[in-house]
């Protein structure tokens, strides 16, 4: 099958989709409602998916309603990402042990799962790409997401609405994607226009043997994109963002929106991107086993930046422009792309509802042109 070929699965027969994963010895992971959100989980069954559910977006503000309806994934992107399967927020990454011949390293042997991410938005997809290049895109590899990455399969799912916080198409990053995935999907009422991007994803759709899609759904499917994208109401000029930020170092306005951020690390956390850990040893009480423990850490915590000299950002002022200006300016040194995929999650999920793309155009009004 060619790749641009593209067939339609029924609504009934997502749950084949599901099964036939399963079957494969996949780990299906896809969204669901818990504590009143859109979340993350693994799933076996279709019904578990959020049928009829949308929600409302704004800064500092999430909330989910039952609107009716049969599709699955008229929603955008909740508090989790993807990020939390390929970079676990907690992780053995090997350690030590004592014998009567002295210390050995030792690799972590625990047997990792095969995920299949179903329902990727196009955000998300482009932060599984980022985080591509920080953890496999040099010389120094993280053993650990390379394999988690290498054995995932990825089924696309297009959005069909926008919120109020999201900014993929001013980051270029959606909302339709392009490439890197295994399947995508575009959601109807009556079920999925799909198309394949991959050998494994082409196999999947000739075990599942479905009817091409026709002339009808394939428009219908290409003018909600078009309209999807024509909807999204946020605007952001990333261009020269860079230079902007670290011309103003000093600049006023971070003692101003320090004023507001709670430091409270929500931002780092719910971002598909953040990638800050800390490293712990853990010794077994006869101190023969040292287990080495990565976690999730924020560079909002001032302990991140401690050294033997005491803390490096002592203030919420200084954490604050670390995170921005790393995000959209020293992101490009090191890996040569923006650390922000518009996804919206840092504002929708900010206690006190800071927008980034608002901090950053009032350094763009500020700044004298020359």
């Amino acid at each position: 099958m060619e790749f641009t070929d593209t067939v339609f699965l029924p609504r009934h027969r997502l749950q084949s989709l599901i099964d036939l994963l399963c079957e494969s010895g996949y780990d299906v992971i896809g969204p669901t409602i818990r504590q009143d959100a859109i979340v993350l989980e693994s799933l076996r069954d279709a019904k578990a998916l959020p049928g009829g559910w949308i929600d409302r977006q704004e800064p500092a503000v999430y909330r989910i309603e039952n609107a009716g309806g049969s599709r699955q994934f008229d929603f955008n992107v909740g508090p989790s990402s993807w990020k939390k399967y390929l970079f676990p927020p907690k992780a053995s990454i090997g350690g030590a042990r004592l014998d009567q011949d002295g210390w050995h390293f030792t690799e972590s042997t625990e047997e990792l799962p095969r995920y299949a991410f179903l329902g990727v938005r196009a955000c998300d997809l482009a932060g599984i790409e980022i985080q591509d290049r920080v953890f496999t895109g040099d010389e120094f590899v993280d053993p650990l997401y390379k394999r988690l990455r290498e054995q995932s399969l990825i089924i696309v799912v297009e959005c069909s609405k926008t919120s109020a916080t999201c900014f993929c198409k001013s980051m270029g990053t959606g909302p339709r994607s392009e490439s890197g995935f295994d399947l995508v999907m575009t959601e109807l009422d009556d079920g999925f226009v799909v198309r394949a991007g991959s050998d494994r994803g082409g196999n999947l759709l000739a075990d599942l043997d479905c009817q091409p899609s026709t002339s009808r759904q394939r428009d219908a499917g290409e003018k909600q994109i078009a309209a999807t994208e024509a909807s999204l109401a946020k605007h952001f000029d990333a261009d020269g963002v860079a230079a902007l930020l670290m011309e103003n170092l000093e600049h006023p306005a971070w003692d101003d929106v320090a004023r507001r951020c709670l430091s409270c690390t929500n931002c780092t956390m719910v971002c598909p991107t953040c990638f800050c850990s800390t490293v712990e040893e853990v010794a077994d009480l006869d101190q023969t086993q040292v287990d080495r423990v990565r976690h999730w850490d924020s560079c909002f915590n001032p302990e991140l930046s401690y050294t033997c000299g005491g803390t490096a950002r002592p203030d919420v002022r200084s954490r604050y422009r670390q995170w921005l200006t790393h995000k959209f300016a020293t992101w490009h040194d090191q890996f040569g792309t923006s650390g922000c995929v518009g996804c919206g999650r840092c504002i929708t999920w900010c206690p006190v509802g800071i927008d980034l793309t608002a901090e950053v155009n009032r350094f763009r009004q500020e700044t004298p042109v020359d």
